[in-house]
């Protein structure tokens, strides 16, 4: 009795003292590459937005669907479907929201300036919207859209008035009437522009340096318990642990592996979940006679066009050793892009057998038996141990004969080369938005051709028009068995031309000090409203 007695004071004087401070400090392993919540398809900006902007419909912390900005969404028929808004959503200064403010949102998708991972696969099926009251939209698409809701998890909604959005503004696909003004990214850092209906407000935006938020008491929804948020990218994971354990941040991203039990030792705790984020590697598989693969040497021609040197590539790659050597075991071996049983994926699907004897018998086949030399560009603040990864598929391409060299960074700056086509081969990562490998199959391994919203970060520009065919058949399939079955069937053609190379499969931790807690969620958001004072899980 006594015992438990100390420990209820105990729990009393934390929960009071971390009361008390009413701010939240995250040491984030990867900061956002913009405040523009449509600049850019990426997790740590897509994670921001929620805070700041918000989206008609949201999901939990194992990827269901749940209300956003909109209360209740129903299809009308197979093209048609009805969103009921919140009725007490209002932006943070004041002004309530309304089905103009999201038909504004949806024409500037298409049209944001210099983006390098447009949100269009979200919308690209819509055809019109009509606004029939203050609280309803009907969304019109052009084929059977069963993943709308889910898509639009993605497309936060801005504040129409504050950018001069038309009065009379009328959705239209490639370019909407009386559209207004379409705000340059850099606008939202001014926290007078970012005007979101999201529980908190920007007070500072500074890249490389902070963000800062502040609790949005015009919430029209609960209100999170933390009256402000601090941001700091700290993308050494070293200094993220040392910065937790020292008590300079409260929570942090991504804490490494091998620091795992220094940090529960120390009192913090850990929050982790399996995600459907996949690290991959892409090929250059451009086919055009005069395009000079960047990086490529040793040989006149593009050598990963070629399907038994790609191959070779992904044989030669012990994903395996990767998993338990550089994750630590914290992560699972990939042959495709979602892990099973989410939606799409495949139980059993095969993983590429490592056999750098068989991959050079291929390279030799292929014409190159004294193999070739490339460059594998990676970020180095992106993903959890990136650089770590690339270095070690390196030195395994480099057994084979495919001499390889590291081209490491920061994120932003890979990202934005990337778009150039600056790399023959690179790794990234990504998590599927909607649960459904739809939604991977769609970004990365469709023919790229952003005016459709396809393709959109097909980057090795692959391109199988068969496969392209079963993946939008899938995605206007409206029966979940045939859906699935679609996908399947494209998910294994991709993988049976080498069009992608899955690695793995990211487990993703979270730390966090003495007395909070937090739900690990599977599409790897960082949100400061699911923090919370209280003993540990």
């Amino acid at each position: 009795m006594i015992r438990s007695f100390s420990l209820a004071l105990s729990v009393a004087a934390l929960t009071a003292a971390v009361a008390q401070a009413q701010e939240l400090r995250i040491g984030l392993s990867s900061e956002p590459t913009s405040a523009d919540p449509q600049f850019h398809a990426l997790n740590p900006n897509n994670a921001l937005a929620l805070h700041v902007f918000g989206a008609l419909v949201d999901n939990d912390e194992t990827q269901r669907l749940t209300p956003g900005l909109a209360r209740s969404w129903k299809p009308l028929n197979d093209t048609t479907w009805e969103f009921k808004l919140q009725p007490k959503a209002t932006f943070s200064n004041g002004q309530k929201l309304t089905p103009r403010d999201v038909v504004y949102s949806f024409c500037r998708v298409p049209f944001v300036e210099g983006s390098p991972g447009p949100f269009s696969y979200a919308i690209k099926s819509v055809v019109a919207m009509e606004t029939p009251d203050d609280e309803t939209l009907i969304i019109k698409t052009a084929t059977p859209d069963p993943l709308l809701p889910n898509n639009l998890i993605s497309v936060n909604i801005l504040n129409a008035d504050v950018f001069g959005g038309g009065k009379n503004i009328k959705f239209k696909p490639g370019g909407c009437e009386d559209f207004g003004g379409n705000p340059k990214p850099v606008e939202f850092n001014n926290p007078a522009k970012a005007i979101g209906a999201g529980p908190y407000k920007f007070v500072e935006f500074t890249l490389g340096s902070q963000i800062v938020l502040e609790r949005n008491e015009n919430y029209w929804g609960e209100k999170p318990y933390w009256k402000k948020v601090t941001m700091k990218p700290l993308s050494n994971a070293g200094a993220r642990v040392a910065g937790l354990l020292a008590g300079d941040v409260d929570m942090i991203e991504a804490p490494p592996m091998q620091d795992i039990e220094r940090i529960k030792t120390s009192g913090a705790t850990i929050s982790q979940a399996l995600t459907s984020r996949v690290i991959y590697i892409q090929l250059d598989q451009f086919n055009d006679p005069n395009w000079k693969s960047p990086t490529v040497k040793g040989t006149d021609k593009n050598p990963m066009l070629d399907k038994r040197v790609r191959q070779a590539m992904s044989m030669a790659i012990n994903r395996q050793a990767i998993v338990e050597r550089i994750m630590g075991g914290v992560a699972v071996p990939a042959g495709e892009l979602l892990p099973y049983p989410m939606f799409g994926s495949t139980k059993g699907f095969p993983i590429t057998k490592y056999d750098p004897d068989g991959a050079k018998k291929l390279l030799a086949e292929a014409g190159y038996p004294n193999g070739f030399e490339i460059t594998l560009a990676t970020p180095n603040d992106r993903y959890i141990n990136d650089e770590k990864v690339a270095q070690a598929v390196a030195q395994m391409w480099t057994r084979i004969g495919v001499k390889t060299n590291i081209d490491a960074m920061t994120a932003g700056t890979f990202f934005t080369r990337r778009t150039k086509y600056e790399f023959s081969a690179f790794l990234a990562g990504w998590g599927s938005a909607t649960g459904e490998i739809s939604n991977s199959l769609v970004a990365l391994s469709v023919s790229h051709n952003p005016g459709k919203g396809l393709g959109t970060t097909n980057r090795s520009r692959y391109s199988n028009p068969q496969m392209d065919a079963l993946v939008i058949k899938a995605t206007e399939t409206i029966d979940d068995k045939e859906r699935e079955k679609l996908l399947q069937q494209a998910s294994k053609m991709v993988a049976d031309d080498v069009g992608i190379l899955p690695l793995h499969f990211e487990i993703r931790p979270w730390a966090l000090k003495k007395g909070l807690t937090y739900k690990a969620r599977s599409d790897e958001n960082t949100l400061a409203m699911g923090v919370k004072p209280g003993p540990s899980n």
